[in-house]
């Protein structure tokens, strides 16, 4: 190097001007919030793409002597996939109709309109539900109001002289038990 050169200088710095500092802050602040928002709709889409199968196991109701024939009685059951937060949510009721000649039929306690519990009314041999006056014979199909359909029915069997039913998944209009 020669005595009258001087060390190259650092390439210039351009200013920061408030105008470059706001766009940049707010280009981050977007970026932030879009994650924000994204991650829950990812999360969502993932869920549906890997949603296990619907569990559903034979749950006892109890003894067929506790279901006279003729009659119509109150059950419940114990969801047998809970988590320990479900609390009395868990325990599901439903309907045991045995009929004369000795054969059941399990009724969810939702009616099919909007899922108000149907009351069993054995003086008019009809469920009737409160909320918006659905009504249903006793074998379960519909009689008159809103909703679209009869009840639902569980499946069930009898084993060891004991009625169970298959449950775990609460019925809807797409998926019936």
């Amino acid at each position: 190097m020669e005595p009258h050169e001087h060390p190259p200088l650092p390439p210039a710095v351009p200013p920061v001007t408030r105008r470059d500092f706001l766009f940049k802050l707010g280009l981050g602040l977007n970026v932030i919030a879009a994650g924000f928002v994204g991650i829950p709709i990812v999360g969502y889409i993932a869920s549906a793409l890997f949603k296990p199968k619907a569990q559903q196991a034979w749950i006892a109701l109890g003894e067929i002597a506790q279901f006279p024939p003729g009659e119509t009685r109150l059950a419940s059951y114990r969801n047998p996939f809970t988590t320990p937060w479900d609390g009395a949510t868990a325990d599901i009721p439903c309907w045991v109709r045995r009929k004369p000649d000795g054969d059941f039929q399990v009724f969810a306690i939702n009616c099919a309109h909007l899922g108000c519990p149907v009351r069993w009314f054995p003086q008019s041999g009809l469920f009737m539900c409160p909320c918006h006056g659905g009504v249903y014979y006793e074998d379960g199909s519909r009689a008159s109001g809103p909703p679209p359909r009869g009840l639902f029915e569980y499946a069930f069997r009898v084993r060891r002289d004991r009625l169970e039913v298959r449950g775990g998944q609460t019925p809807n209009l797409s998926e019936p038990v």
